[in-house]
């Protein structure tokens, strides 16, 4: 049974680590602007997406214990 909530720990890790990297690629420092700003928003909302499951399934393993 606790083999069940390590997949999507372990994918939505990888999804948050893959998404940040593109998210920092795509940034300009110099301009301080994305390359493609669509893209963007559409990665960033993932992104946070997928920390927010990551954060609140440690809150949760926390309380249980």
């Amino acid at each position: 049974m606790e083999n069940k909530n390590n997949v999507p720990v372990f994918a939505f890790s990888i999804i948050a680590i893959i998404l940040g990297v593109v998210l920092y690629r795509q940034f300009d420092f110099d301009t301080l602007k994305f390359e493609k700003p669509a893209l963007a928003v559409l990665y960033l909302i993932v992104f946070v997406f997928s920390v927010f499951v990551l954060v609140k399934n440690v809150r949760k393993k926390r309380s249980d214990k």
